[in-house]
């Protein structure tokens, strides 16, 4: 069996739906584990709504969880290496004020 052949076998089809390709925003992730699972949940956080919603949950195998490290990884290596050093900022994000719309007036 060829190189090519053996590529052709280990290839995935994989379905991206209209919805999911739409993507989801989300702003802030936690994540827990237990001895099987790694659970994470993608937040988003809203100025002004005292209420964060989770918008989408995972669930991992420790090992996928490791792949995903990974590849998070190596693919922040990449953007670094092509846009420059992602800055880490240990405050809170600043939202305009009127972020989301206009401000309603009394």
């Amino acid at each position: 069996m060829s190189d090519q052949d053996q590529n052709k076998e280990n290839q995935i089809n994989v379905e991206l739906s209209e919805e999911v390709a739409e993507g989801v925003y989300a702003n802030l992730a936690m994540i827990a584990h237990s001895n099987s699972e790694f659970v994470v949940d993608f937040i988003r956080m809203m100025p002004g709504v005292p209420k964060a919603k989770v918008k989408s949950r995972i669930i991992l195998t420790p090992e996928h969880a490791k792949r995903l490290l990974h590849a998070l990884s190596d693919n922040v290596k990449k953007y670094e290496d092509s846009f420059g050093p992602i800055k880490k900022s240990d405050e809170a994000p600043k939202f305009p004020i009127n972020f989301g719309g206009t401000m309603g007036e009394a």
